[in-house]
């Protein structure tokens, strides 16, 4: 619960910093990018601190070319 609080006060911290200069400067984009970004990275960063299994994205990769390994080692046997 005070993992999750401290990551909640940390990244309002940093948006408080942060959005204020992208408002000045009118970046719409930067400012929806920045947004995603760190909504994502808090979600990620809040099941983190209560040990949730977080996918790797290695698996991912794993899952992808393991098959196409396969076939090419029987098209050159």
């Amino acid at each position: 619960m005070f993992k999750t609080i401290g990551i909640l006060i940390i990244f309002t911290a940093i948006l408080l910093f942060q959005l204020p200069k992208l408002k000045q400067n009118g970046e719409k984009k930067e400012i929806w990018t920045f947004s995603i970004l760190l909504f994502f990275s808090t979600t990620l960063c809040i099941a983190v601190a209560l040990k949730v299994k977080v996918p790797n994205p290695y698996d991912l990769i794993i899952v992808i070319f393991k098959p196409m390994g396969e076939l090419i080692k029987m098209a050159l046997k």
